[in-house]
């Protein structure tokens, strides 16, 4: 085959790179994107998307299950067709990475499906060896995008069969429900789907090594999550950690550490691993460039998404920090503008983090200890419960609260953290707020819509302020 030539390629077509290169295809420059396995990357295709559509799923399925409480009469109780389910749940997966084909050609960027390997660049470019079905292509290339995402971590002795030792792709891909499931790491991702199967049917055990669950989180916002894991049946073992397991044959059988020393034994039917999760920088030839890393394999990059070589940059969970998806996207809009030569950088007050647990949990800007260790001496801090809420009453979903958080002094607005129905969706509000140096008093103004759920973030801004209407000031 002749040499590809292209003014960018872009490594990877998650939810960072397919952005970068339509970006890219917009700004007029000549683009290809590279991808080994998903259109969409893990996020669309075993990731944030269907992983969303089985807790909707769950979601429904517990709430029919109490639907009596609102006077409706359901006359046999629920049942799941898991492969329905999973039939479903790939419809929406289809849909979407349909969808992404379709912009990146509709914008110029050519797409060649195989794994990228960098070798040393030459005079006239960088040089990426790509191994298709058909053979070896080599591409010569003025920018390269790093955009190859991560996987989850393993841990010596738990190596993942998609069997008895599942990660998050086998756990959203199960066709019937396990009647106990271990889950290992109270992470985000660890809960959402350990919350799945409880409410599916399966006894949950959740394993964690820390003294508390989703331990960057605001500890108000988890106590109610908390509270509902308890109200599900769901055991929680904190200061607990696997230490191996065995095949039963009809079972397995896990051993943990207790806080103390002392080991247990739990049956189960299915582990869960989801203990965090570690950059695919390995293999694409980064020695041969002379791209920096650090010592967990996080490629290091500025604010223009440029690495220590000059022509070669990197975005996404790549690069570390917030692992998320919104983030990558943002990185991937910035360097497409960087490589076409405008004024473009990574440069956010925040970002918003959401964990879609029953409640879901979001929260953007500082929590209170983070913003104490900052310099704010004195906070205003409001909290307005949904159950005061006349919309959350409406809708029979009442756990949780807004809760905002403002310097005392000038009123600044320096965090929102909410746990509760909608909270997905509210946070962008506040992520605006504090993105445009709002203060408490901005929040209190804006009239909301009623009845709506966004009235909390208001009525939690007044109650920072001592100025609350549907709540007693103290």
């Amino acid at each position: 085959m002749s040499d590809l030539r292209f003014d960018a390629v872009v490594i990877g077509a998650g939810p960072g790179g397919y952005p970068a290169a339509i970006r890219l295809g917009q700004l007029k420059v000549k683009t290809a994107i590279i991808e080994r396995e998903y259109m969409g990357g893990v996020c669309l295709n075993v990731g944030c998307i269907p992983s969303k559509a089985v807790i909707h799923a769950a979601k429904m399925f517990e709430k029919m299950g109490h639907a009596e409480d609102i006077g409706i009469q359901i006359a046999s109780k629920p049942t799941i067709d898991m492969k329905k389910l999973q039939s479903w749940k790939g419809g929406v997966v289809t849909k979407l990475t349909t969808g992404v084909r379709g912009l990146l050609k509709g914008n110029g960027v050519e797409v060649i499906e195989g794994t990228a390997t960098l070798g040393k660049p030459g005079p006239d470019g960088h040089r990426i060896t790509v191994k298709t079905k058909t053979g070896e292509q080599t591409i010569i290339a003025k920018n390269i995008v790093l955009a190859t995402g991560s996987r989850p971590i393993e841990i010596p002795g738990f190596k993942t069969d998609q069997n008895r030792i599942i990660d998050s792709t086998g756990a959203l891909a199960l066709d019937a429900v396990p009647p106990r499931m271990v889950v290992i790491g109270g992470g985000y991702i660890g809960l959402e789907l350990g919350m799945v199967y409880a409410k599916l049917g399966s006894k949950v055990t959740v394993v964690e090594a820390m003294p508390r669950l989703l331990g960057t989180m605001d500890k108000d916002c988890v106590a109610v999550v908390e509270r509902k894991l308890k109200k599900m049946g769901v055991e929680v073992m904190l200061n607990t950690k696997a230490k191996s397991w065995e095949d039963k044959g009809d079972r397995a059988v896990l051993t943990v550490e207790l806080e103390g020393g002392k080991t247990a034994a739990i049956d189960t039917d299915k582990i869960l691993m989801s203990i965090g999760r570690r950059p695919n920088s390995e293999n694409l030839g980064l020695d041969a460039t002379g791209v920096t890393m650090d010592k967990r394999g996080f490629v290091l990059a500025d604010d223009h998404q440029r690495t220590n070589v000059a022509g070669i940059y990197a975005i996404g969970d790549l690069i570390g920090g917030m692992m998320l998806a919104h983030k990558a996207t943002k990185e991937g809009e910035v360097v497409a503008e960087v490589i076409a030569g405008h004024k473009a950088a990574f440069d956010v007050r925040t970002i918003p983090a959401v964990v879609f647990t029953d409640p879901e949990i979001a929260t953007t800007g500082l929590t209170e200890d983070e913003a104490k260790e900052k310099g704010h001496a004195k906070l205003k801090i409001g909290k307005f419960p949904f159950a005061a809420l006349g919309r959350a009453l409406s809708v029979n979903d009442t756990d949780g609260f807004v809760k905002v958080i403002a310097d005392a002094g000038t009123g600044e607005l320096l965090g929102v953290h909410i746990v509760g129905n909608g909270a997905s969706d509210l946070i962008a509000e506040a992520t605006l707020a504090i993105e445009m140096g709002a203060v408490a008093d901005d929040l209190r103004l804006t009239i909301h819509a009623h009845p709506t759920l966004s009235e909390a973030m208001m009525e939690a801004a007044a109650v920072a302020l001592g100025e609350a209407i549907h709540v007693i000031n103290r």
